[in-house]
């Protein structure tokens, strides 16, 4: 078995409390692993340590990421006990295996338990940089998180399943090069990218950051799987962001036109509104390319807004559960207003409130991955899938959550703040979602009972919220050349 990469600047940052919603149990299998050094020259470096040489130095000194091999979570657990069963080598032999980057984050953590749950065979490709980005600008979950080792530990305790590791930067093709050789994926599920909007409008640091980690990343994988296995089919993580909001009808990926009377289909114009959202556009534009000239075969699943935190996996055990973004950066509208609504800070509506976007639950992301991944492209087919079950305005959530809050005893109001983001207010909005309907999906709606749970979910970790990280703090107007770090 390959070694496993895992970066030992982080290795004091993902590190957290595991109490969820039980008194605290650990699991077992929790216990240290030798190691070995190897160097690395990762992209990351310059978030991690930016250190400039003076004058009095060398021209030829350089700085490095050291990053620790130690031995897969997989070989390290094979001694403890479980309550799981344990498949032949003949049966595992038979496994899909299904490697998931960026299986850390809020959707792909939800996503690697939901898939080894499902009997696929897999690994978790991860950097760790989202928890770096907390640490960075003074943020943090509502949920207290566990570290990934932890995380994949307790999951071996509790069902007898491995989810191999691989912790590294990959823009380090080195790294990703090896990553692919070890674990030979049939499927990469790419969620490895930095996700927010307003991060990316911070600065020019982080402009560049995202544009280079998203863009370059992918760039990466599809060379990876041209060279090493080719045959694997990419299911890449996109976003509705990508169409912006046209006066017309969204399709899901591609639009026929005839102009001047000839008539053609070609992919759906993009409108991306921020250097995050552009990120994606690139991608996008880059997977179509290389499906026509190399053959690879892809999905570009673009997201809605995804709410909520709980799947069946991550309520196994406090140690599972997953991370709930609350902050003004990386919290996504409907999970901002019910930690609002929890604390008693008014709702914070962006502008008129009109802005009209798709939403699914988390529970709906993880399903629309495996639909995906059981109904693979063809080779050489660029597929564009709109994941997202429902449309609501910004307004209309806020009504959502102040009579559900109602119903539970908070009082729920509303505050306009002047919108931080340069965008529509008040627009059409129609986007087409049929394709992952017609394989199958079947939507959690956002009922009554579901914003009930949610809201009470935040409750019980209301003592957890910063209220100074609720306001918006990050304009677009205003993304300035200068590094700047967000008001704490």
């Amino acid at each position: 078995m390959a070694q496993l990469l895992s970066t030992c600047f982080y290795s004091n940052l993902s590190s957290g409390a595991t109490s969820c919603s039980k008194p605290s149990t650990r699991c077992s299998a929790l216990h240290p692993t030798s190691l070995t050094l190897r160097i690395s020259q990762s992209p990351i470096k310059k978030l991690v340590s930016h250190r400039e040489s003076s004058q009095r130095e060398r021209p030829t000194r350089r700085s490095y990421n050291i990053i620790v091999a130690a031995l897969p979570v997989s070989q390290e657990a094979n001694t403890q006990p479980s309550n799981g069963s344990h498949l032949t080598p003949k049966e595992s032999s038979k496994r899909k295996r299904v490697m998931i980057i960026g299986g850390d984050g809020y959707c792909g953590w939800a996503t690697a338990l939901h898939l080894s749950k499902m009997n696929y065979e897999v690994a978790i490709v991860d950097s760790l940089v989202r928890r770096l980005f907390d640490h960075q600008l003074g943020l943090g979950s509502l949920t207290p998180i566990a570290s990934i080792h932890e995380r994949i530990r307790c999951w071996k305790s509790l069902t007898g399943k491995d989810i191999e590791l691989y912790i590294g930067d990959i823009c380090d093709f080195e790294f990703l090069t090896e990553t692919f050789k070890s674990f030979e994926p049939d499927t990469v599920v790419h969620f490895g990218e930095q996700r927010s909007a307003p991060y990316s409008m911070i600065d020019r640091s982080r402009a560049v950051f995202t544009q280079h980690n998203n863009v370059i990343g992918t760039l990466n994988v599809l060379f990876a799987i041209k060279e090493f296995r080719e045959d694997c089919h990419l299911v890449k993580l996109g976003t509705m962001g990508e169409y912006g909001t046209p006066n017309i009808d969204i399709e899901e990926g591609y639009i026929t036109i005839t102009h001047n009377g000839r008539t053609d289909t070609l992919p759906y114009p993009k409108q991306g509104a921020s250097f995050y959202h552009l990120s994606k556009v690139h991608d996008s534009n880059n997977i179509a390319f290389t499906c026509k000239a190399w053959g690879i075969r892809a999905t570009d699943l673009n997201q809605g807004v995804v709410y909520g935190v709980r799947t069946d996996e991550t309520e196994m055990h406090e140690a599972l559960c997953n991370r709930l973004d609350y902050d003004a950066v990386f919290g996504t509208a409907l999970n901002r207003f019910c930690v609002q609504a929890a604390v008693g800070h008014p709702l914070t509506v962006y502008g008129k409130g009109g802005q009209t976007r798709g939403y699914l639950d988390i529970r709906d992301t993880v399903q629309c991955v495996e639909l995906a991944i059981a109904n693979p492209a063809e080779p050489g087919e660029f597929r564009v899938f709109n994941q997202f079950t429902e449309q609501f305005s910004v307004n209309e959530l806020a009504a959502l959550v102040t009579k559900a809050g109602e119903k539970i005893g908070l009082d729920v109001s509303t505050l306009s703040v002047p919108n931080p983001r340069v965008e529509a207010e008040e627009h059409y909005y129609n986007a087409k979602h049929t394709k992952l309907v017609e394989l199958g999906l079947k939507p959690h709606i956002l009922s009554d009972s579901l914003l009930d749970s949610l809201l009470n979910f935040a409750v019980q970790y209301k003592d957890r919220v910063d209220r100074k990280q609720i306001m918006p703090s990050v304009s677009w107007k205003k993304t300035g050349a200068k590094p700047k770090t967000v008001a704490a």
